[in-house]
């Protein structure tokens, strides 16, 4: 299939199906005798599995050490599950700053009374160091 084909079946942009060619992720497909990109079912597993790591939140870097994995047949479930538990606590950290962040933000637009009035808790409340 064709990058436009590789664009309908997994939702990716094609920018960014070239940048991860670019950068090495996705393997260079074949090319036909008209200048084409060809690619095939493992591009397309390929692709989905860098999708899928990046909607859960797996860095670029992240996402190229288990691909590193995967390609070098090395992998183990170990290394794997470290890298995994390493980023599950990192969004652990990002849900507890996100909690604070909203029990502020609660509070402070508890306090303001939404009247056009000068006085607003929430200006007052960033405002503050």
């Amino acid at each position: 299939m064709k990058r436009a084909e590789l664009t309908k079946v997994t939702g990716c942009h094609p920018e960014t199906i070239r940048y991860y060619e670019k950068t090495g992720m996705m393997p260079d497909p074949p090319r036909s005798k008209a200048g084409y990109r060809l690619y095939d079912e493992a591009h397309v597993s390929r692709l989905r599995f860098i999708l899928r790591a990046r909607e859960l939140g797996f860095s670029i870097e992240d996402i190229r050490g288990l691909l590193d994995l995967m390609d070098g047949e090395l992998q183990t479930c170990s290394e794997v599950k470290q890298r995994t538990e390493s980023h599950l606590a990192d969004v652990r950290v990002k849900i507890a700053d996100l909690k604070r962040i909203e029990q502020i933000l609660a509070e402070t637009a508890a306090r303001c009374s939404g009247e056009d009035v000068p006085e607003c808790p929430v200006l007052e409340a960033l405002s503050c160091t």
